[in-house]
């Protein structure tokens, strides 16, 4: 049997990121680029006026007031977009839309609420400083700026950079495609009612939004019978198109050996088990041509989210170049846990911070019923109790790790 970390040594040992694709900068939000792209023009090409108002030089209006307006007037309009230039003469006003050009010699843009809002002349009450409400060419970026690094997480901001840059794709490190699926007789789907020895299939869901919440594309196959010939079909049909494949099944027994005899031609999984609980049994390995990272999970959907938590999503993370593993605090204990000697405990809590001193507390959610769905909804993160420790009290510090909550 081995630790969860010499479990963990072989999931991502062989980690690979999915090769990069180009795709349009709309979609390549969230993604990671493969690429640096570098501004070939600045950003904004021209002057332009920030706010609709009334361009003007800004030495015109100096000393403007409510008690002494100067008084000037307006000589043409511009809007935005407008590609007729226009040349401003000393103590004059051009009226400008916001993204509007400037017009030559305006070095300022006083607001339309700074005046009596008139059309042929107007009367400005306050002056404004050289630059005010402006944006000059290159404010953004300039030629050479580098307007995404290569590994960047590409955000709004990103895409709007890459905009500006005039690409409209870009090359990025696509997300993993995890597929799953779900195998056993008793199992039905959502949309059936279970009959009699019946259960809704409710793992491979509950998987499928782990594995989204960590950063993959997800897939999930038709349920699959307890038959070796049809286990085999199902993987065979899902490695072409799969990085991470997880199966959702018996481990042991005999539909435990029907899983074993369908992954047989196409690799080998080893279930010598992990020294941890819950989710000890298990099995992983390396399926098909490419040599797939492939999980078999019990059926317990709590369970399998568990290990999904401690394997899957931290090759998740680990394959799009991000921290594979959740932030944790050190907290003191509200009740006693306990723990099974030479294994490694994950037991689901509650987190909790103590108003007076900012220290955080834990509250178990109780070292029974692992295989409840319903502790695992309540909780917010997950107490990690190390192999050598059987018991801890109240008060007693312990790590806890946070887990997302809805």
């Amino acid at each position: 049997m081995r630790t969860v970390d010499e479990q963990l040594e072989r999931v991502l040992g062989g980690a690979v990121r999915p090769a990069p694709v180009r795709v349009a900068i709309a979609e390549a939000y969230g993604l990671r680029s493969a690429e640096e792209v570098v501004v070939g023009r600045p950003l904004p090409a021209f002057d332009m006026a920030a706010i609709d108002g009334y361009a003007v030089r800004s030495v015109d209006v100096s000393g403007a007031s409510e008690v002494d307006p100067v008084s000037i007037p307006v000589v043409g309009e511009i809007a935005a977009g407008s590609r007729q230039p226009l040349r401003l003469q000393p103590r004059q006003a051009v009226a400008v839309a916001a993204g509007a050009p400037l017009p030559t010699l305006a070095d300022a843009v006083v607001p339309v609420d700074h005046t009596d809002g008139g059309t042929a002349r107007i009367e400005v009450t306050r002056g404004v400083p050289s630059a005010a409400n402006v944006r000059r060419v290159g404010e953004d970026v300039q030629p050479g700026d580098v307007a995404v690094r290569r590994d960047a997480v590409i955000g709004p901001a990103q895409v709007g950079l890459l905009a500006a840059a005039g690409r409209d794709k870009v090359l990025v490190h696509p997300r993993p495609r995890v597929s799953i699926v779900s195998v056993g007789d008793e199992l039905v789907d959502l949309q059936r009612t279970p009959g009699p020895g019946q259960i809704p299939d409710t793992c491979s869901p509950a998987l499928a939004a782990a594995a989204r919440e960590a950063g993959a594309d997800v897939a999930r196959a038709a349920l699959v019978r307890g038959d070796a010939k049809e286990i085999s079909a199902a993987l065979a049909d899902r490695l072409p198109f799969s990085d991470v494949l997880v199966l959702c099944g018996a481990v042991n027994g005999r539909a435990g050996t029907e899983v074993r005899a369908a992954v047989s031609e196409l690799g080998d999984l080893d279930d010598s088990g992990v020294a941890m609980h819950p989710g000890s049994e298990q099995a992983f390995g390396r399926l098909g041509e490419d040599r797939v990272p492939t999980f078999l999970f019990p059926s317990h959907p709590a369970t399998a989210l568990l290990l999904f938590e401690v394997f899957v999503r931290p090759l998740l993370r680990y394959a799009q170049g991000r921290p594979p593993y959740r932030r944790t605090v050190q907290a003191r204990l509200t009740s006693p846990i306990t723990s099974l000697p030479g294994c490694r405990g994950y037991l689901r809590a509650r987190l909790l911070r103590e108003e007076a001193s900012g220290d955080y507390l834990v509250q178990p959610l109780g070292n029974s019923g692992t295989h409840l769905l319903t502790s695992l909804s309540d909780a917010n993160g997950l107490i990690i109790v190390p192999e050598d420790v059987t018991e801890a009290t109240v008060d007693d510090e312990v790590t806890v790790a946070f887990l997302p909550v809805g």
